[in-house]
C-alpha cells in the first residue's frame, strides 16, 4: 500500500491574520483614505435617518414649511453624500485588497517554485496545485466582499454613536439582540473552522484525484480501467460534495438565528419607544428615527454575519496559503554570481537517499568526476539511478553523505549559482505556453536570436524549427503547435546550451523518443556535453558507450566503475548489459 502523501502545513489562525495584516500595510496611503471614506460614508448614512425622525417631530409640532424644506433637502443631501462616499469607500478597500492579495498571491507562487523537490512530490501535487488555484481565487473573491464588510463594520460602530445621540433606554433596547448572536457565534465558530478546513482538504484530494485521471490518460486507456478510474474521481467528488454541504448546513442554522435575532431587537425597540412615548419621555420622532436606525442597520449587521461564513471559507484557504509562504524556501538572489565556464569536478562521498516514507533507494554512493569527465549511470529499473543523478544535479539533497562540486559542497551554493553550475535536463520536459523563442529565452532572457539558432543547431533542432510556419515566433505550449516528445527533448538540451553550466545532468534525455528520433538525441547530447563534466543516466547503451566511464548501479548501489572497453573486457554486469543490448 502507497504512503498516504504528506500535506503541506496549514497556518494557524494568529499566524494567517498576521500575515495578511502584513500586506495590507504595504499600502498604508490607501488604507488610511479607505478608512476616513468609509467613515465619511457611515456618518453621512446614519445622518439620513435622525434628519427623517426630526422631520417626524417637525410635522407632529406643525412647523412652518420652510423647516420642514430645508430638513427635506439636508436628507437629500446626506442620502446623496452616503451613496457617492459608500461607492468610493467600496472601491478604494477593494483596491488595498487587492493589492495585498496578488502580493499573497505571488509570495505563494514563489516559495512555491523554491521549495524542496521531495517534499512536493511527498505532499503530492493535488494540494500545491489545489492551493495556488482554488485557495487562490477562494481569497480573491472574498476581497471582492471585504470592501462591503469593512463598510458594514463601521456603519456598525457609527450606528450604535446615534444611538448614543437619542434616548439611552432605546439604545439598550436593542442591545437585546447580541446575547442571542453570541450564542450563535460561539456555537458555529468552532464548527465552522473544522467544516471549512475539511472542505479545502477534500477539495485538494479531489485534485489530485483529477490531475492523476489526465495525466496517466494514456494508462487508464491502455490497462481499460476507465471504469475504475471513474469510481476513483466520482468517490473523491462526492466526499468533496459532502463536505461542502456539512458546511452550507451549519451556516443555514446560523442565517436562521441571525433572522430570529433581528425580529427580537426590532420588537423590542418598537415596545420601549411606544412606553417611553406615552410617559411623555421620547418623541416620535426620536423612536421613529431609532426604528429607522435599527432597520438601517439590518443591512450592514446582516452582511457581516451572513459574510462571516465566507470569512470562514476564506480564511480556510488563506491559511492553507499562508501555510506554504511560512515554509523555510532559498531566498531569491538579487543578482545571481558569476559562475566559471571551465569544467568542474563533482566528489561524492558515502551519499545514500530514501523518500519519505519509503526503503532506502541509494546505499552508500561514492564516486569522483574529473573536470571534464563524462560519466554514464545505467543499470536495471529502479536501481537509483534517477535518484542518484537527482543528488548530483542539486535537485535532491542526500539523507545521509556529501556531494562537492569543486571545492564547495552542494548544499552551500544559493540556487541561482547552483542552477547556473549545473543544467539538468529530465525525461519529463515541458513546453511553456507562448511563442517558440520565448521557451528558451527563459534560460537567457537576453540571448539574440542568433544565439537561439545558434542553440538550437548545436542539438540538431535547427532544421525542423526553421521549417514552423513562424519559425522562432512559433507559438507553442497547450493548444499551440503541436511538438513531440523528441522535440521538446531538444528544446530542453538548447535551454542548457543557452544556459551554458560547466556541469550537466541528463536523466535519459532520450528515453521518450523512437529508434530515430533517440539517435538524434544521443547526437545532441553529445554535442551538449563535450568539453563539459556530465553525468548521463543512459537509457540506451550507446549513448553510455560514448562516455568516458560507466558507472553501473544495482538495488541503489554501484557495483562497476570504469571506461566502457575495460568493463566489456571484465565479463561483469555491463558485459553482460552490452551484449543483450547488442542482441
Amino acid at each position: 500500500m502507497n504512503p498516504t502523501p504528506a500535506i503541506l502545513p496549514v497556518a494557524t489562525g494568529r499566524v494567517t491574520g498576521a500575515a495578511f495584516w502584513q500586506a495590507l500595510r504595504r499600502y498604508p496611503l490607501l488604507g488610511w483614505t479607505s478608512v476616513a471614506a468609509s467613515t465619511a460614508a457611515s456618518v453621512a448614512a446614519v445622518a439620513v435617518p435622525i434628519l427623517l425622525g426630526r422631520l417626524v417631530d417637525l410635522v407632529v409640532a406643525g412647523d412652518t414649511v420652510r423647516s420642514l424644506l430645508l430638513t427635506s433637502v439636508w436628507i437629500l443631501v446626506a442620502a446623496l453624500g452616503a451613496a457617492v462616499l459608500t461607492g468610493t469607500a467600496n472601491w478604494l478597500v477593494s483596491e488595498w485588497g487587492m493589492r495585498a492579495c496578488a502580493d499573497l498571491r505571488e509570495e505563494v507562487l514563489d516559495h512555491a517554485l523554491r521549495m524542496d523537490s521531495a517534499r512536493l512530490e511527498s505532499a503530492g501535487s493535488g494540494d500545491i496545485a489545489s492551493r495556488v488555484t482554488e485557495d487562490v481565487e477562494k481569497v480573491t473573491d472574498s476581497v471582492r466582499l471585504a470592501a462591503g464588510v469593512f463598510t458594514a463594520l463601521v456603519t456598525v460602530v457609527i450606528t450604535f454613536a446615534g444611538f448614543a445621540t437619542l434616548d439611552w433606554r432605546i439604545a439598550a433596547a436593542f442591545l437585546i439582540v447580541f446575547p442571542v448572536h453570541v450564542m450563535s457565534l460561539r456555537r458555529f465558530v468552532p464548527r465552522a473552522k473544522r467544516l471549512y478546513a475539511a472542505e479545502r482538504e477534500a477539495a485538494a484530494v479531489r485534485t489530485q484525484s483529477l490531475l492523476n485521471t489526465f495525466t496517466g490518460a494514456r494508462t487508464v486507456h491502455a490497462y481499460g480501467m476507465e471504469d475504475r478510474q471513474s469510481r476513483r474521481v466520482e468517490q473523491t467528488s462526492r466526499a468533496a460534495v459532502v463536505a461542502r454541504l456539512r458546511a452550507v448546513r451549519g451556516f443555514l442554522w446560523f442565517a436562521n438565528m441571525m433572522n430570529y435575532a433581528e425580529a427580537i431587537g426590532l420588537t423590542a425597540v418598537l415596545l420601549t419607544g411606544f412606553l417611553l412615548v406615552r410617559a411623555g419621555d421620547s418623541t416620535v420622532g426620536d423612536v421613529t428615527a431609532a426604528a429607522l436606525l435599527f432597520h438601517r442597520l439590518f443591512g450592514p449587521l446582516g452582511m457581516l454575519l451572513i459574510s462571516f461564513n465566507d470569512v470562514q471559507s476564506a480564511g480556510a484557504a488563506l491559511a492553507r496559503l499562508v501555510g506554504i509562504t511560512g515554509l523555510d524556501v532559498p531566498a531569491a538572489s538579487a543578482v545571481a554570481p558569476a559562475t566559471s565556464r571551465r569544467p568542474t569536478g563533482i566528489t561524492v562521498t558515502s551519499v545514500s537517499h530514501r523518500y519519505p516514507g519509503g526503503p532506502t533507494v541509494v546505499h552508500d554512493a561514492s564516486l569522483e568526476i574529473a573536470a571534464g569527465e563524462s560519466v554514464a549511470i545505467v543499470g536495471e529499473s529502479g536501481a537509483g539511478k534517477t535518484t542518484l543523478a537527482a543528488i548530483l544535479g542539486g535537485v535532491l539533497s542526500a539523507a545521509e553523505g556529501e556531494v562537492w562540486l569543486g571545492d564547495r559542497p552542494i548544499g552551500e551554493l544559493p540556487p541561482d549559482e547552483l542552477r547556473r553550475a549545473v543544467g539538468v535536463v529530465t525525461q519529463e520536459v515541458h513546453v511553456f505556453a507562448g511563442t517558440l523563442a520565448d521557451d528558451l529565452r527563459l534560460a537567457a532572457p537576453h540571448a539574440s536570436d542568433e544565439e537561439l539558432r545558434a542553440a538550437l543547431t548545436l542539438v540538431g533542432a535547427h532544421e525542423w524549427v526553421t521549417a514552423l510556419p513562424d519559425g522562432l515566433a512559433t507559438r507553442v505550449g497547450d493548444g499551440e503547435h503541436p511538438v513531440s516528445p523528441g522535440q521538446a527533448q531538444q528544446l530542453a538540451l538548447a535551454r542548457i546550451a543557452l544556459l551554458d553550466p560547466p556541469i550537466v545532468v541528463l536523466d535519459e534525455a532520450s528515453a521518450e523518443a523512437g529508434s530515430a528520433g533517440a539517435r538524434q538525441l544521443e547526437q545532441a547530447s553529445t554535442a551538449l556535453i563535450r568539453g563539459r563534466t556530465a553525468v548521463v543516466v543512459a537509457h540506451r547503451l550507446t549513448q553510455a558507450h560514448t562516455c568516458d566511464r560507466v558507472a553501473v548501479m544495482s538495488h541503489g548501489r554501484i557495483v562497476e566503475l570504469g571506461s566502457p572497453e575495460e568493463l566489456v573486457a571484465a565479463g561483469g554486469r555491463y558485459a553482460e548489459l552490452w551484449s543483450a543490448w547488442r542482441r
